[in-house]
């Protein structure tokens, strides 16, 4: 492509310069009437060449015309060669193999784990799912919970209690401002709990924006952090969920979904995530992040981080 867009671009500055320039016209004229004769003989020299081409192919001429058989290797094999650097310049760059390259540089670890075979993200879930999820996680938790949490730890960062499931109508559930480092090994855990422990997972939030954030953390008992202050606004964290039955479970009562969530925990820190269920207040099961060493938590690496993932992609367009 880039190289037909500079042929065209030669093309056009030429016949610019002959438009413009009578003495050049004048010369580009001159040189093709001394160049017709000429082209005349040459182009019969070409036919009798052709047609002697031609009858050296015949079966019966293998003998005394190997010399001129050998034009129709030569010509078979420049149009192999030709045909393989179309595919190579003119073939399309998937998404995949744009992020595989971007890891490679940036985080051989996962880039090793995955060992160059990049994970697509499952659908988004309906939203008609997540209204289900909420109506009967809530029915469940009306009865006194039977999991009993630690004093609270003003060290944890982002803290969620399991009993409050309103918020997540309005959460964001796409994947692609969840950055490549992080997606890549919650797709991993994703793959491992379905093979592995027969769980589907869905994913309920992944980038929260900071007036979100900062209306989450309004309420201390959802989360103490505020905007730029949780890895959910840098696109390295997520909550998630199960689905059993076409239906989702939100719920930490379900003795299903608590153990889905214990193996949930195991397999991510498995691959280098942090696991809420591990922390030393109100655990927050659903959730994982990636701490990226040496993060800086400003709305610029947030603005940044977000979109490295859309922008690899948007390069090949």
């Amino acid at each position: 492509m880039i190289v037909a867009i500079f042929l065209c671009f030669i093309l056009l500055a030429c016949s610019l310069a002959v438009l413009f320039s009578y003495e050049l016209r004048i010369k580009v004229q001159e040189f093709f009437l001394v160049l017709i004769p000429n082209g005349k003989r040459q182009l019969n020299s070409a036919k009798q060449f052709m047609q002697q081409l031609n009858a050296a192919a015949a079966p019966e001429q293998i003998q005394s015309h190997w010399h001129l058989q050998q034009w129709w290797i030569l010509i078979a094999g420049f149009f192999l060669f030709s045909s393989i650097l179309i595919f190579a310049f003119t073939r399309p760059i998937s998404p995949s193999k744009i992020e595989a390259n971007y890891l490679r540089e940036v985080d051989p670890q996962i880039y090793a784990l995955l060992d160059g075979q990049m994970l697509s993200p499952p659908e988004e879930i309906a939203e008609s799912l997540i209204e289900e999820a909420i109506i009967s996680a809530n029915n469940i938790e009306v009865t006194p919970s039977s999991i009993q949490t630690e004093p609270f730890n003003s060290n944890t960062e982002d803290l969620a209690i399991f009993h409050s499931h309103g918020d997540l109508a309005s959460a964001d559930r796409k994947w692609n401002k969840i950055n490549p480092r992080y997606k890549q090994r919650l797709l991993m855990v994703f793959k491992i709990m379905q093979q592995r422990h027969g769980y589907e997972m869905v994913l309920l939030e992944g980038y929260r924006s900071p007036e979100r954030q900062n209306s989450l953390a309004m309420n201390q008992h959802v989360t103490r952090a505020k905007g730029f202050k949780s890895y959910h606004q840098f696109g390295l964290a997520a909550d998630v969920a199960f689905k059993r039955n076409g239906k989702v479970v939100i719920s930490e009562r379900d003795p299903w979904a608590m153990r889905g969530y214990q193996l949930y925990g195991e397999v991510a820190e498995s691959v280098g995530l942090t696991w809420g269920g591990r922390w030393k207040s109100i655990q927050d099961y659903g959730h994982t992040e990636y701490r990226l060493p040496g993060l800086r938590k400003t709305a610029e690496m947030a603005e940044k981080l977000t979109s490295e993932g859309q922008l690899l992609a948007n390069n090949m367009n």
